[in-house]
C-alpha cells in the first residue's frame, strides 16, 4: 500500500473515530445525568435544546407502548470498529509494533484483558464495589507497566486504550444491550421483569464513565511525547492520569 493510500485511511480513520467516540461519549454522560435527575427526587425532567422543549420521565418497570423503541448502540460499535482499524492500519501494519510476536501478544492481552474483568465483575468480588475498584486499579496499572516493557511508549499506550476502549464496547454489545433484550422480551410475555438485569446493566454503563477518560486521554497522548508516552516514566505518569480521570468521572457523576 502506497504512503498516500495508508495517509488518506488513517485520516479517515481517525476522522470518524473521534467523530463515533464523541457522539458514544456524550449520550453516555447526558444518559448518567439525566439518570441522576430522578434519583434526586425530580418525577420528570423538564429541558430546552435549540429552540425545542422535552419533557422525559422514568419508567421503574418497562412498559409497552405503541411507539418506536429507540436504541442507543452503534455509536459504541461504530467506535470500536473504527479504533480496531485504526490499530491495524497504523500499529500492527505501520511499523509501531513490528514482528508478529508483539500482535500476537497485543491481540491475546485484548481480549484476554476482557475476560478477566468481565469474570470479575460477574464474581461475588463484585458484591463489593471498593474491592473491585482497588483490585481492577492493580490489575491495570500491572498491564500497563507490562504494556510499557513489550512495546515502545507510543505502542504501549495505545495498547492500553485499545484494550480499555475494547471493555467499554464489550460492555455495551455483551452486557447492557442482552440485559435490556431480556427485560422487554419478559414484558412481552406478560412476565415480571427481573430489574436485578438493569441493575447489571446500569453498573457496566457506570464503569463505562469512568473508563473513557483515561480513554480519550491515550486517544489524544500522541500528540504529547515529552510529556506522556517518551517519558522516562511513562508507565507511572499513565497510571497516575488514570486516577486522575477516575476522579473527574466520579465528580461529573455527582454533580
Amino acid at each position: 500500500m502506497s504512503y498516500l493510500i495508508r495517509e488518506w485511511l488513517n485520516l479517515g480513520l481517525r476522522w470518524f473515530h473521534v467523530f463515533a467516540a464523541i457522539m458514544w461519549v456524550g449520550q453516555t454522560f447526558f444518559f448518567t445525568w439525566l439518570d441522576r435527575r430522578f434519583h434526586s427526587g425530580e418525577k420528570n425532567v423538564w429541558m430546552v435544546h435549540s429552540g425545542g422543549f422535552y419533557i422525559v420521565d422514568k419508567q421503574k418497570v418497562p412498559e409497552l407502548r405503541d411507539q418506536t423503541l429507540h436504541w442507543f448502540r452503534w455509536e459504541a460499535a461504530l467506535t470500536w470498529l473504527s479504533g480496531i482499524c485504526l490499530l491495524v492500519l497504523v500499529y500492527y501494519t505501520g511499523g509501531l509494533m513490528p514482528t508478529s510476536k508483539q500482535v500476537a501478544i497485543s491481540v491475546a492481552m485484548i481480549i484476554g484483558g476482557w475476560l478477566l474483568y468481565d469474570l470479575m465483575w460477574i464474581s461475588p468480588l463484585a458484591r463489593n464495589e471498593i474491592a473491585g475498584l482497588v483490585i481492577s486499579y492493580l490489575l491495570l496499572a500491572g498491564v500497563i507497566y507490562l504494556n510499557a516493557r513489550i512495546f515502545d511508549g507510543r505502542a504501549a499506550f495505545m495498547q492500553t486504550g485499545a484494550m480499555l476502549g475494547t471493555f467499554m464496547a464489550a460492555n455495551v454489545w455483551m452486557r447492557i444491550l442482552p440485559a435490556q433484550r431480556q427485560l422487554i422480551a419478559a414484558t412481552k410475555a406478560g412476565q415480571p421483569a427481573d430489574m436485578t438485569l438493569a441493575d447489571r446493566a446500569k453498573n457496566r454503563s457506570k464503569h463505562n464513565t469512568f473508563i473513557v477518560l483515561p480513554v480519550v486521554l491515550i486517544m489524544i497522548s500522541n500528540h504529547f511525547p515529552i510529556a506522556l508516552y517518551g517519558n522516562q516514566y511513562n508507565w507511572q505518569i499513565l497510571c497516575a492520569l488514570v486516577l486522575v480521570g477516575w476522579v473527574v468521572a466520579k465528580l461529573i457523576r455527582e454533580h
